[in-house]
């Protein structure tokens, strides 16, 4: 039974998966960072946008 754990406890096997999960959090994460203020930026610029196109008047005016 002790050679059983400690071949358990010095096993090795899976640490790379654990790693790449860390890692594959960790992008994820500064991806959600940096989207999270362009999203923001992007939904009051549309709003802008929005408001300028909708105070124009539509059609054509005579100057004569």
């Amino acid at each position: 039974m002790t050679t059983e754990l400690t071949n358990f406890l010095t096993d090795e096997d899976g640490a790379v998966t654990i790693d790449w999960v860390v890692l594959s959090a960790a992008v994820i994460g500064m991806g959600m960072l940096v989207l999270y203020p362009v999203a923001f930026s992007a939904e009051s610029s549309s709003q802008g946008i929005s408001d300028s196109i909708s105070a124009r008047g539509v059609g054509y005016v005579s100057t004569r």
